[in-house]
């Protein structure tokens, strides 16, 4: 079997004890991260993590923050990423399952990024690190030394937007823009992160946490697939473009619209942050 949006936590132990006895290509990344504290995720990886899991650093090996004005945590570039992938023992044949402890919010993002280099076979583990110790799984401190692996691919540009073709959008009218930041973010009453509050004009909010059951789990597929068709309403899934304040929760969206079915959406990804680094730049205030 394979899974290429959602894992549970049953269906992942039962993977992982048929690959204690066979050659299954089976590789979990803990993507656990803090935007106020960019070390705690790792901290919190050390003290403890699922079996054989690696750790991937959201500002280190989700991102390059060198590449300025592309936000606040740009994409690398792939060949980089590639490395990264095969430093963790990951090839392209591998079944890759990412987790965190928020939702699957960064999880998303590494799952988002693997899908751009083709690899199909990535699922996150829905309700993470929580889930798993809440259903009697156990957790390692002792760190994997994996057989480096082989990886070469390019990202995917046509599934990656850009600011140019979002201001396109704004000026057609074409399509829509799914900003995935909390309300009070969108509206423009606050902004803890980047240069300027509110939204790109035209874009409509539907927040990640909206995808999430009270537990932290992603809500059931059918639920997920009626909450966006209502949100779209005559709007084409493919037509659909996400975006956030730097490219992280964006994908979040995109991973919950592809588990309930609506397949095609695509992520800015530069998303707010990318777009106030140009003064000249229209933003809207309010819903």
């Amino acid at each position: 079997m394979s899974w290429q949006t959602l894992i549970d936590v049953p269906s992942l132990m039962a993977e992982m004890a048929r690959q204690a006895s066979s050659d299954t290509p089976l590789v979990l990344v803990d993507c656990r991260f803090d935007l106020s504290d960019p070390a705690a995720g790792e901290r919190a990886y050390l003290a403890g993590h699922l079996p054989g899991a690696r750790y991937a650093h959201l500002d280190r090996h989700l991102s390059d923050l060198s590449r300025e004005g592309r936000g606040r945590h740009p994409l690398p570039e792939a060949q980089a990423f590639c490395v990264e992938l095969a430093s963790w023992g990951i090839t392209p044949a591998h079944q890759v399952v990412a987790y965190d402890a928020h939702g699957g919010v960064f999880a998303a993002r590494l799952w988002w990024m693997l899908r751009l280099l083709g690899h199909r076979d990535v699922a996150v583990l829905d309700g993470g690190l929580p889930a798993w110790v809440a259903q009697g799984g156990e957790l390692e401190r002792s760190i994997p030394r994996p057989r480096p692996g082989h990886y070469k691919a390019r990202f995917d540009i046509r599934e990656i937007v850009t600011t140019a073709v979002v201001a396109a959008r704004i000026a057609s009218g074409g399509g829509m823009l799914l900003d995935a930041r909390a309300p009070e973010r969108f509206r423009g009453e606050v902004e803890p992160l980047d240069a300027r509050a509110g939204h790109v004009p035209g874009a409509v909010n539907h927040c990640f946490k909206d995808n999430l059951a009270a537990d932290g789990s992603f809500l059931p597929a059918p639920e997920l697939a009626e909450n966006f068709h209502t949100l779209l309403g005559a709007v084409p899934a493919g037509e659909v473009v996400h975006m956030c304040g730097s490219g992280v929760t964006a994908c979040h969206n995109l991973l919950a619209m592809e588990h309930a079915g609506l397949r095609g959406s695509r992520v800015y990804a530069g998303s707010w942050s990318e777009w106030v680094s140009e003064p000249s730049r229209p933003v809207a205030l309010g819903a």
